[in-house]
């Protein structure tokens, strides 16, 4: 990680840079304080040295003075005017980072320069035999130029500021002891620090080996326990590896390296379009999937096969390597040829139901429409029968006459409900946006009306609207709420309830519940037929068709209806349509 990296770099740094900059700081100033405590010791010499010049010159002077011919005071009073001046700027120079030795060296340098007129002057005036100036020239220097005050103020000045030069040097050698002590110290917490880390990443990256190793273990042995056959291949489609499954269904030894796909299984991988098609995934990174073969496999076996396969990178090389993967089918190819022979016979079976239910429309419509030409005769010639008899007429034929004409009468409603039903077969839905509340309170206030004198306490929950028949839809509410009216006919106070609530698949389920005379469970399968009653048809009016009208409507909705009841205690009826939003430019 990058902070490990720059951490282990700061640690170097501390660990062998640093000790080599605070040392060579410290030999730096160790060398700066030796230089300043050198430089003090010049100076006092130099000041010495001028001084012992001055009074050597002066002596030599005397000497001469006192008729002494060996002194050469004249040598010496020249060579000590022509060094003097060399040493003063030496001594400058060697005082020039320390202002006050400056000050006293300007001093010196002038009374210097008066003493060593007047000894100038003692010398000249001596050769010109003027024995009595040379000796006042000579005591005036003496007393005029005090060279030796300047130069114990200059040597003192010096001594102290070698004293503090040396007292300097003394505290930065401490100095640099403490620091290389507290730098070595440094170096051993870093070198502790830089060790335990060491030892941590050693220890996890080994437990990383470890967890490395055991995932490629279990890897493997996933590999191996998967019962799909998988090959690992090089770029010339050799083996690298393969699993168990491979090995078992294409003749392949589990630990087979560089053995070509297309040598393997006897021919099975021989297919050049397939081999062509792994290649282009190799070369071009193309993806291979459900390419379908048949191959016949090292058990003799024809196999039908769906081939998928993907390049893949590997980590420590360039070259890439192809994942291949096998999916036995067999059994589906055999089941999908059924499921096409199976529904090609439904197919034809379909056809031959939908021909018979065409012809037994064509047959309920024909018949309807050509029994109605009787029915009319019938009833047309008893009214002129009785019409002709007059008041001829007895009463037994004159009942005769009427049960002819009730017969007839109910003979054309029930072709008339036929033809209803017929229709509601035949014709096409015309699907748009219904409102269900406003279908059913329109019914409901229809089957009130038909029931003069009856109290109805109606129930209706908030219905929504659905995508439906319109007219179809609105035949279903009219049976099931005009079943609900007719068969609580015998209560004083009659109960109907309209409900609707989400079904387990999502569909509306509608229910119009009564508290009417209900019908025994063991009939519930007659009541959608067409013509079947449960009631007497003196007891209830009707022709046993409404139900199967509104059976017939809901299963071209999609839907389904179902009935329950108890004799005396109601009846429930329950009918579902499918709750698709209809669009918004059809509410």
């Amino acid at each position: 990680m990058p902070w490990r990296t720059g951490g282990l770099l700061f640690a170097v740094l501390v660990i062998v840079a640093l000790p080599y900059m605070i040392t060579r700081g410290s030999s730096r100033e160790s060398l700066r304080a030796g230089e300043l405590v050198t430089r003090s010791a010049e100076v006092q010499a130099l000041v010495y040295r001028i001084a012992d010049q001055t009074h050597a010159a002066e002596s030599a002077i005397q000497h001469l003075l006192a008729d002494d011919p060996s002194s050469h005071a004249e040598t010496v009073a020249l060579k000590a005017e022509a060094a003097i001046p060399g040493q003063l700027d030496a001594l400058r120079r060697l005082t020039a980072d320390n202002p006050a030795q400056q000050h006293l060296v300007e001093q010196l340098g002038a009374v210097e320069n008066g003493r060593l007129a007047l000894l100038h002057q003692a010398v000249e005036r001596y050769r010109h035999n003027d024995r009595g100036g040379a000796e006042q020239a000579l005591r005036d220097a003496g007393a005029l130029f005090h060279i030796d005050e300047i130069a114990d103020k200059i040597v003192a000045n010096a001594e102290q500021a070698l004293q503090q030069r040396r007292d300097a040097a003394r505290r930065q050698s401490d100095n640099s002891r403490l620091v290389l002590s507290l730098t070595a110290l440094a170096q051993l917490v870093m070198l502790t620090i830089v060790v335990i880390v060491s030892e941590r990443q050693i220890g996890r990256r080994l437990r990383a080996e470890v967890r490395e190793r055991q995932a490629v273990q279990r890897s493997q042995m996933i590999l191996q326990a998967v019962r799909e056959p998988i090959a690992l291949l090089d770029h010339n489609l050799r083996t690298l590896l393969v699993n168990a499954a491979f090995s078992e269904l294409y003749g392949v030894a589990e630990e087979s390296r560089a053995e070509y796909l297309e040598d393997m299984g006897q021919g099975a991988w021989a297919d050049e379009v397939l081999l062509q098609r792994l290649r282009d995934v190799l070369s071009r990174d193309r993806e291979l999937w459900d390419f379908e073969l048949t191959q016949r496999t090292i058990d003799g076996v024809e196999r039908h096969v769906v081939i998928n396969a993907r390049r893949l990178q590997q980590q420590d090389s360039e070259s890439p390597v192809l994942l291949l993967t096998v999916s036995d089918v067999t059994a589906r190819a055999l089941v999908e040829q059924q499921v096409k022979e199976l529904n090609h016979q439904l197919e034809g079976k379909v056809a031959q139901i939908s021909d018979v239910n065409r012809e037994l429309e064509a047959f309920s419509y024909s018949v309807s429409h050509d029994l109605r030409a009787p029915l009319r005769h019938i009833t047309a010639f008893a009214q002129k029968l009785e019409d002709h008899l007059g008041e001829e007429v007895d009463g037994t034929s004159r009942h005769y006459l009427s049960v002819i004409r009730d017969a007839s009468f109910r003979m054309a409603q029930l072709i008339e409900d036929l033809l209803v039903f017929s229709r509601l077969g035949r014709g096409a839905l015309r699907l748009q946006a219904v409102d269900m509340k406003a279908l059913v309170e329109e019914t409901c206030a229809l089957a009130e009306s038909e029931a003069p004198g009856r109290r109805i306490i109606w129930r209706i929950d908030a219905l929504p609207v659905v995508v439906g028949d319109e007219n179809m839809l609105r035949t279903v509410w009219q049976n099931l709420i005009g079943n609900a009216v007719k068969y609580t006919g015998q209560r004083e106070i009659a109960h109907v309830d309209v409900s609707v609530r989400q079904a387990g698949g999502g569909d509306y389920e509608f229910t119009v519940a009564d508290d009417g005379a209900g019908f025994d469970m063991r009939y519930v399968d007659k009541l959608f037929g067409v013509f079947q009653r449960l009631h007497k048809a003196s007891e209830f009016p009707g022709n046993g068709i409404g139900l199967a009208n509104v059976r017939r409507i809901v299963m071209r909705h999609g839907g389904r209806v179902w009935a329950e009841g108890e004799p005396g205690r109601g009846a429930r009826f329950h009918f579902t349509l499918s709750a698709i939003e209809p669009p918004s430019s059809t509410l």
